[in-house]
């Protein structure tokens, strides 16, 4: 065979196995997408729970909550109001410096009239994965509202209830499209996730303190 012939059957085979694996990718993201679709619930229909959990994310300049993060603790204001839930789980990435997402999320909510003894404040939820599991084994969360906006519930949902939480969603966006770039990324971040909860995968921080969610 010549080397011209050689090299097209090495190409067809590398683009058949490329395009294997994002098969296998775009199956599994699909597969965390609809586990728990069911489970995505309007503010208005989402059950009583203990306890809401809102993931960080991010603070805009001034150290005050991004806007979609506002919208985010929004939502579960609303859930708190409408006697939805009893306390209000935050947890959110202060391993950097000048950069507490729980200070910042906890002060929103006081500021609007939550009492500062309902919000609970985990400040190890490095990511998706760490705030669901240390709401489970660190602050004792058997049941949830998970509070995030849609493009992200399907994931948060998916390691939710992997991980021993009764979790049902509230689309803190509810009604508004996604961005295309968050479809994007979340395609990828749900795989991913899958891995995380089938290895067992031990939480960033090792960091606990006493269990302080109602059961």
């Amino acid at each position: 065979m010549k080397a011209g012939g050689t090299t097209r059957v090495w190409v067809r085979r590398g683009l058949g196995v490329l395009g294997l694996g994002l098969a296998v990718v775009l199956g599994l993201s699909h597969f965390v997408r609809l586990r728990y679709q069911g489970r995505i619930v309007p503010l208005a229909g989402a059950p009583e729970a203990p306890l809401a959990l809102v993931f960080g994310a991010g603070l805009a300049p001034g150290a005050v909550p991004s806007p979609v993060l506002a919208q985010r603790l929004d939502a579960a204001i609303a859930l708190w109001r409408q006697g939805k839930v009893r306390a209000l789980l935050v947890s959110g990435d202060n391993s950097a410096p000048f950069h507490d997402e729980t200070r910042a999320m906890r002060r929103y909510l006081v500021e609007r009239g939550v009492p500062d003894a309902v919000v609970l404040g985990d400040e190890a939820g490095l990511s998706t994965y760490d705030s669901c599991l240390r709401a489970h084994t660190v602050f004792g969360a058997n049941r949830a509202v998970l509070v995030t906006q849609r493009f992200h519930l399907s994931r948060a949902l998916f390691i939710a209830n992997s991980v021993g939480i009764d979790a049902w969603g509230v689309a803190a966006d509810e009604g508004r499209a996604t961005p295309w770039r968050y479809t994007l990324r979340e395609t990828l971040s749900r795989v991913l996730a899958l891995a995380m909860v089938v290895l067992e995968v031990e939480p960033g921080s090792l960091n606990s303190r006493p269990p302080a969610a109602p059961r």
